[in-house]
Formats: C-alpha cells, structure tokens, sequence
C-alpha cells in the first residue's frame, strides 16, 4: 500500500493524543524510517502542542474534523494506519472508522464501549474485508493487558501442559494510576445510550455481544464478592470487566476457539485472604453498586462531567504517569484440573502513560510485524490480530512483562 504516511494520530491535540505524538518523537523520531503526522480540527492547536512538546517542526500537520466525512476520507487515503484517541467513539468516532473501513486503511483506538463495537462490526466487516483495512478495536488498557493476558496464558498452557485452559481468571493485583478521563466519559455516554435503549442496556450485560452468532456457557457473576478457588484469594468487582470480558471471547471466537466452546472467563480485583480481605472485597462489590445506581442518575452525571472527570486537555503530570503500574494475574486451568498461573505487569499508570505506549505500538505492530495474508481485512481485537506478536513487541518496547508465575 503506497501512501504518504505510515501513521496519522487522530485527535494529537487532545491530553492522550498528545502522549502518542511524543511517543512517537522521543521513540521513532520525525523524518527517519517511520512517516508520521498528527491530525486534528485545528492547525492552530496543532501548531501549537507540536511546539510545546519540542517535536521537530518538519512534522507535518493535517486538519480534518470528525464531524467532516469529505474530510476524513481524504485524511485516511493518506496514512497506511490510523491512530484515533478522539472519543467518546459513540459520539464522534463513526465517520473516521468507516471511512478507513471503505479505503483500506488500517484502524486502532482505546475504545471500550461495546454498545458502539456491537454496532460497527456488522456495519465494518464487509467493507474491510473487501478494502482490506484491519479495524482493532480497544488497544489501550482496556484492552490489552487482558486480552493479551489469557493469550500468552492459554499459549504456555499448551506448550506446557499440552491442553487448553477450560477456565481462565484475569485479577487486577496492583493498579496504580487511575483511568483516562476518556474512558469516564465513555462510561458515562454509554449508560446515557443505554437508559434510551432497552437493546444496548441488554447489550452491556451479555459476556457474547461482540461474538454474533456465537452463543458460549454461562459466564461467572463479577459483581459481587467473592472467594475465588484458583487464585486463592477474595475478590471483588472490576469495573473494567465488562468491557475486557467481551473482547476475550470476541478473540477467542476470532481465534476459531482453540480453547474449547465451552470456555468461561472471569475478571475481577485481588483484596487478599481471611477477614480483611473479605470485608474489601464487600466494601468494592457496595462500592460497585452505589457508583452504577449513581450513574444512572442525570444530575450525578452532571457534576461527575464537572468536578470529577478532567476538562479537555487535562490529566495527570509526568511524575504521576511515570510512578504508576499495574499487575495483573491470570490463573487458569484445563479439563482435568492442572492449572497454570502467569502475571502481566505494566511500567506507568494504565489510563495514560501506558495506554500511549500500548495503542502506538499496536499502530506498528499491524504496520511492522503482521501479514495480511494472516490478518486481512476486517474488524478485530488486539489478541486475534496481532497475539503472541504483539506481546513480544510490547515486552521489548512499551514497558510490559507477560510472565509465567513460579509453581
């Protein structure tokens, strides 16, 4: 595919798209092997960050509004891949992703609404496929670790038990940095849509709605808390599961189901062992409850958007970003009852200084590292897309580790 540029950031103006665009300076530079430029609405704003972030200025700059579909065509036509941080998706990312769909141009975003994900991969599929653009959805933090998590588990197990894991635990240990103010917001939009619509609202408690045709076993209950028999543990809920939860079985549905068609998956938070760690993991299952009943209420929202949520541009500072990490753990087991246990870790806090490393990377592991003829076009998750590539590439480069944990 001849084109201008091997990689557009879309929405580089915004906090996230900002992270990308120096990423991609301090990692690729500007005007070597890698061609790249950032995009936005407003060239101003975009004169503006290049600047302030001390990126060379022969970077180049391109306007285009996602409300402009005339615009975004002729964006995407130049650029092998799309980087995209501008959501929510559900109200602004529509245009962009279909306009890569029809022109053959590859798609990655930190989307984690699954109404909107549900809706695009029927809409997506037939023209990528046709064009051969590779649409993968959900290349941030929700959801990679997790995704690529029970990958590289469900790998070790059949390279080292020589089964597949019939049930897999993913259990947020370590979680330190809080999420994007993107990923609020999209939360927020989503409960919005969803109190208008009865289907969506069906939509966000079903564990298969983003594998159509595909029905699996029932999965387990997160929302409570609970004792948890391979991770020996309390746990309690975890409010990124919902999302997380879809894409795995949507990667394993990708994948042809290699680990069986009764497979379950559960993710949920470590609170620890006896009386304390049962009282935390109750105190985060009525944490749960109260922040869902209070989402669902017009005027909470209201002051979330304003007092609670970070206003356009803002987010945490450097020192923040860096001191942050996250570890989570994956334990599984087969049909005969072996279990294997590995853990993923990440070097800064999930919702910025490493969700930038992770969707940057992504971009380059589709442009870099995976054949069409193994990927072609369509809609994807990062786990059926790039796999096991793609967990190399993020152990040598964006900071993470996939371990196999000592017996």
């Amino acid at each position: 595919m001849q084109r201008k540029f091997d990689v557009i950031v879309f929405g580089a103006t915004g906090f996230t798209g900002r992270l990308v665009a120096e990423y991609l300076s301090t990692a690729y530079g500007v005007g070597g092997d890698l061609a790249w430029a950032m995009a936005g609405r407003s060239l101003a704003r975009l004169t503006q960050v290049r600047d302030a972030l001390g990126i060379d200025a022969a970077l180049p700059l391109l306007v285009a509004d996602a409300r402009d579909g005339a615009a975004l065509a002729a964006l995407v036509a130049q650029a092998r891949v799309v980087i995209t941080t501008v959501g929510p998706y559900q109200r602004h990312g529509e245009a962009l992703v279909s306009a890569c769909a029809r022109a053959g141009t590859d798609y990655v975003d930190l989307c984690g609404e699954p109404g909107w994900m549900a809706q695009m991969i029927p809409r997506l599929q037939g023209p990528a496929a046709a064009s051969g653009a590779r649409i993968v959805f959900s290349c941030g933090f929700d959801s990679i670790p997790f995704d690529l998590g029970v990958v590289f588990l469900q790998g070790q197990a059949q390279a080292r038990l020589g089964a597949p894991l019939v049930r897999v635990h993913g259990r947020v240990k370590v979680m330190k940095g809080g999420f994007s103010g993107g990923t609020a917001a999209s939360l927020i939009a989503t409960l919005e849509a969803a109190g208008r619509d009865a289907a969506l609202a069906r939509t966000l408690v079903d564990p298969f709605a983003l594998t159509p045709g595909f029905r699996g076993p029932p999965q387990p209950d997160d929302r409570t808390a609970a004792w948890d028999d391979l991770a020996q543990s309390w746990t309690g809920p975890f409010v990124m599961a919902p999302i997380n939860t879809k894409n795995v079985h949507r990667t394993h549905a990708l994948r042809g189901h290699p680990w069986g068609r009764d497979f379950t998956y559960s993710e949920r938070m470590l609170t620890g062992t006896g009386a304390a760690g049962e009282r935390r993991a109750r105190a985060l299952a009525r944490t749960a409850r109260l922040q869902d009943w209070l989402l669902r209420l017009a005027p909470a929202r209201a002051l979330i958007r304003r007092f609670v949520l970070p206003q356009p541009g803002q987010g945490p500072g450097q020192a923040q970003r860096d001191s942050g990490r996250y570890e989570v753990v994956f334990v599984g087991q087969t049909a005969s009852g072996q279990t294997l246990r590995a853990t993923v870790r990440g070097d800064r806090d999930p919702g910025y200084g490493s969700t930038c490393k992770l969707i940057s990377e992504s971009a380059l592991c589709l442009l870099q590292d995976v054949d069409r003829t193994m990927t072609p076009g369509g809609v994807w998750t990062p786990g059926a897309a790039m796999g096991l590539t793609l967990v190399r590439r993020l152990q040598e480069r964006a900071g993470l580790q996939f371990a196999v944990d000592a017996a």
